[in-house]
Formats: structure tokens, C-alpha cells, sequence
């Protein structure tokens, strides 16, 4: 195993760290678009915290997804047809999702733009929670063949582990999505999506003790990586807590910041945990190994300087976005209207 396959392991990491962090707040939106606001202003105020952003966010999944493809073609091909049927959902929830916000600006009647939030809010928990699917079915045992095919049963994707996986994922994304709104609102739904945190945060606690039950239970992290697995679940809890204090104290910045440095714990985590591998199967001899898995060398080191040379750019385009539209949204006047023409 080499160096550069060593860092294409990492950085594909970091990629989905990425998407966590950013989608997972967009994600949180979507979600509390049905379940926080009180009328149809704070539903536009809602999801105008994310307007902007969400479609530019989602650029991090691809750029995983591409990179993996390009990095770790075995990865590729084993993990994406043996959790084909969990991938293509995710896939219906994204276009659903995606087209929600068009959708439901033109929407002719109140009852189709209700019917376009609900479709958003519910797209919105969907997909973090078959990414948790993923995410926790892939670091358990699967029927792999010598050849890198997966047979997948029902049971490959919906167990204890995965169920309770799908659930936390969602859980912090809805967390990350009421600490966004918090730090990006005024007025009543600030201080509700504050107070809504708040309380959440004690179900989260419980739901990470079970989660690492059922990973001692159903993954080998313990005996291969036993120090890593103990320090990354540690602060994957540390991260937690103080992501409830700040949001108790009312550090909107402090309590948004944490909630998504959890999500990068989270992946640490699964990523840690199955390395040296990329798909751990139920016979070992057949498990999938970074240095079975990866592309040619000269491959890996074409990518390595194509990262150098574009990211900055894409770094420094999003960070330009985000400043642009610090601002906090405001409720938006009862008695504004628009004319839909000029839209």
C-alpha cells in the first residue's frame, strides 16, 4: 500500500465530510420546513436560509462520488451495485428534493405549495437517513465474492445497526439544520429552533449509546482498531455535548460549527474503522483492500495535482457565497407582495 493510495483513502474522507457538513444543514432545513415554522411567512423564512446554498452544497457528493470512480474503481463498483437499491432512493429523494424549490415557487394554489413543503420535508429526512443505511451497512460484514460481488439481502440493509445508523444521521442533520436556522434567522423562529435543539440533543445522547452497542456487536472496529474507534466515538460524544452547551448558551456560530464537526467525527469514524479495507466482507480472505481496490499510480498522482490546482478556486467561490449571503432572514412582510412575472 502506498502513499498516494493512503491519501485518496483520506481525502475521499474529507469529501464526504464535506457533503455532511454542508448538506447535513440543508438537509436539517428541509426537515424542520414541515415541523417548525407556524405559518406560511416563516415557512419562506425557513427555507430561505438555504436558498442559495443548497444546490451548490450537493456539489460535494458528486465530487465523492467522482472521485471515488476515478481513485478506487473497485471500491466503486462493488459498493455502488451491491447497495444499488439504497443508492437509486437516495437518488429519487435528491431530484425530488431538488425540484421542491422551483415547484413550489410557481405553484399556482396554497394547497400545491403546502403539498411541494411537505414533498421537501420529507425528501429531506429520506435521504440522510438512507445514507445512514449506507453508510452503517457498509461497515458491517457483507456476502462478497472472490471476485468483489456483493450479494445483498434485505438483512445486508435493514439490521439494528443500520436502522439505528439511518436514524442518527438524520437526527443530526434535523440538529444541524435547527442550529443553521438559529444562526441565519430573527425573531420567534430563531428562539424556537434554539429551544428545539435544546431538547433534541437528550435524544441524540441515547441514541449514540446504542449506536455503540450495536457497532461492538455488529463490526470487528474494536478488535482491529480498537484506540482509534474509542477516540473517534469520544469525540464524536464531546462534539454533542458541546454543540448542546453552545446552543444553550445561545452561541449560535459555536453550536452550528460543532454539530457539523460531528458529522466529520462520524465519518473519521466509519473511515478508521475499516481500514485497511474498503468493503469488509463475511469471509475476510474476500474483503476489499485500499491496495486491491485503488487506480494505477500515475492515475492517482494526475488527480493529486488536478485537486492542487482547482480546489482553491471552488474553496474560495463557496467561501465568496457564503459571505455574500451572511445576512440573517428576516419574516417577511404579511402585506408584501409579487408579481410572479418578473421571477
Amino acid at each position: 500500500m502506498t502513499g498516494m493510495q493512503i491519501l485518496w483513502f483520506v481525502l475521499i474522507g474529507v469529501l464526504f465530510s464535506g457533503f455532511f457538513f454542508l448538506e447535513g444543514f440543508d438537509f436539517g432545513v428541509g426537515m424542520s420546513a414541515i415541523t417548525l415554522p407556524k405559518d406560511k411567512r416563516e415557512v419562506d423564512q425557513t427555507i430561505g436560509t438555504i436558498g442559495p446554498v443548497w444546490d451548490m452544497n450537493e456539489v460535494w457528493l458528486l465530487t465523492a462520488g467522482g472521485s471515488m470512480f476515478a481513485s478506487f474503481p473497485y471500491w466503486y463498483a462493488s459498493l455502488f451495485s451491491g447497495f444499488y437499491n439504497i443508492l437509486l432512493l437516495i437518488l429519487v429523494g435528491l431530484i425530488l428534493r431538488g425540484v421542491t424549490f422551483e415547484f413550489r415557487h410557481h405553484a399556482a394554489t396554497e394547497k400545491a405549495k403546502n403539498t411541494w413543503v411537505k414533498i421537501l420535508g420529507i425528501s429531506s429526512f429520506a435521504i440522510p437517513f438512507l445514507f445512514g443505511l449506507l453508510f452503517t451497512g457498509m461497515i458491517q460484514p457483507v456476502p462478497i465474492d472472490a471476485n468483489g460481488d456483493v450479494y445483498a439481502t434485505l438483512w445486508t440493509y435493514v439490521n439494528p445497526l443500520s436502522v439505528v445508523g439511518g436514524v442518527a444521521v438524520a437526527l443530526l442533520s434535523y440538529l444541524h439544520g435547527l442550529n443553521y436556522i438559529a444562526l441565519k434567522t430573527e425573531g420567534d423562529l430563531r428562539q424556537r429552533a434554539n429551544q428545539w435543539a435544546n431538547k433534541l440533543y437528550f435524544v441524540l445522547y441515547a441514541g449514540e449509546v446504542v449506536f455503540a452497542i450495536l457497532v461492538m456487536i455488529y463490526t470487528d472496529f474494536f478488535d482491529k482498531h480498537l484506540v482509534g474507534t474509542i477516540a473517534t466515538l469520544g469525540l464524536i460524544v464531546l462534539l454533542s455535548v458541546l454543540a448542546h452547551l453552545f446552543s444553550y448558551k445561545k452561541n449560535e456560530m459555536g453550536a452550528f460549527l460543532s454539530s457539523g464537526f460531528t458529522f466529520v467525527a462520524l465519518v473519521a469514524f466509519i473511515f478508521q474503522g475499516m481500514f485497511p479495507r474498503v468493503m469488509i466482507a463475511k469471509d475476510p480472505a474476500n474483503s476489499i483492500l485500499i491496495k486491491h481496490a485503488s487506480s494505477t499510480p500515475y492515475t492517482l498522482n494526475v488527480m493529486k495535482w488536478v485537486v492542487i490546482l482547482i480546489l482553491p478556486f471552488v474553496l474560495a467561490y463557496m467561501g465568496w457565497t457564503y459571505w455574500v449571503f451572511r445576512k440573517r432572514i428576516k419574516k417577511i412582510n404579511q402585506n408584501l407582495r409579487f408579481n410572479r412575472m418578473t421571477w
